[in-house]
């Protein structure tokens, strides 16, 4: 992993793909699961980042696809 200040507020980080579904699976445990001690707020905030992801996550497989003229593996 390595994580770059881009500016104050905007870092780019660098993540292997299964750092990055690791990282994403905690975050659907905590938002889906609803664990009490976790505000509202913050579950809210996962699933939009979650949708987010999920989003950007289809636009880079269609773009890649689109690319290379092959279907979508794995």
């Amino acid at each position: 992993m390595r994580l770059e200040r881009i500016r104050p507020t905007v870092l780019r980080l660098v993540l292997h793909a299964h750092e990055l579904a690791t990282l994403m699976t905690a975050a659907r445990c905590v938002a889906e699961a609803s664990p009490t001690e976790v505000p509202e707020s913050a579950r809210e905030e996962l699933r939009a980042l979650l949708r987010d992801y999920d989003q950007q996550l289809r636009r880079l497989d269609t773009t890649t696809n689109e690319e290379t003229g092959r279907p979508r593996t794995g």
